[in-house]
């Protein structure tokens, strides 16, 4: 159990992270760079320079600050740490996006104390916001200021704003029904929102974001940001959603519960 100031420490040092990755991958962006495709769940999964050398900064930084700490990434997979530690990182989340030009990607930096994540933070250098999230609260530094971070009060489906980065993620019949009945019923849909649209929850502007196939580095730094923002993030059965897969998150729980109804069906945990 980390204590309040190692929480303030490290919570700083996360920023430190997303500025030594900011300066890496925005020099790639909407710059005609080369991409590769990695043929990944999509027959397109593409990563980029900017992925690699962006990951690597991070990396760097972490081993010369806290060498005991294990990191886990997706471009260069798993290093084990001494202590119980570890940062889950990704340095462009949202690359579809980001080699598109479209500013709604971000680099995700999440800290595992052992069990699950308890710092997480989403960067977003071109437009110049953070959304980071730690206990005590979640909070946006943007242009505007630092401003606190509440989900909304929407408790029914009927009312909710959803966002999915891709329909197309969902591969099997039932995944694909489950989300047709509730986007349905949805007063507005949006998508391509990547990451993003898990922080625009956090900030109350959206209410559910429904996706599956993820990564524990595609979510677990944007669960601490939904959490102590008054959020709530699980898998479609309701279990625990670090490991990633089939992901819910909500803007309280009277919402969630009443997606769960509906996706617990096709829950595959």
């Amino acid at each position: 159990m980390l204590d309040p100031q190692e929480i303030d420490e490290l919570a700083s040092f996360a920023l430190e992270l997303a500025d030594a990755a900011a300066a890496v991958t925005l020099p790639h962006f909407r710059s005609g760079l080369e991409v590769d495709n990695k043929r990944g769940r999509f027959a397109f999964d593409p990563v980029t320079a900017a992925d690699r050398d962006g990951e690597e900064a991070i990396r760097k930084l972490i081993g010369e600050r806290y060498p005991e700490h294990g990191i886990f990434g997706e471009e260069h997979g798993k290093e084990t740490g001494t202590s119980p530690l570890t940062w889950v990182i990704d340095p462009i989340d949202g690359t579809r996006s980001f080699i598109s030009g479209v500013p709604l990607w971000g680099t995700l930096i999440g800290l595992n104390d052992g069990e699950r994540p308890v710092i997480g933070l989403m960067d977003q250098p071109y437009i110049g916001e953070r959304f980071i999230g730690r206990p005590g609260g979640s909070e946006l530094i943007g242009p505007m200021g630092t401003v606190p971070l509440k989900t909304s009060a929407c408790t029914k489906i009927e009312d909710a704003l959803i966002g999915n980065t891709d329909p197309a993620m969902f591969n099997v019949e039932d995944e694909k029904a489950a989300f047709r009945e509730i986007s349905s019923k949805a007063r507005l849909r949006r998508f391509g929102g990547d990451c993003y649209f898990y922080c625009l929850l956090a900030g109350g502007t959206l209410d559910l974001v429904i996706e599956s196939g993820l990564q524990p580095y595609d979510i677990q730094a944007l669960i601490p940001v939904i959490e102590n923002a008054g959020g709530v993030v699980t898998s479609w059965s309701g279990g625990d959603a670090q490991n990633g897969g089939q992901v819910v998150a909500a803007a309280n729980y009277e919402l969630h519960e009443q997606a769960l109804k509906i996706l617990e069906q096709a829950a595959n945990d």
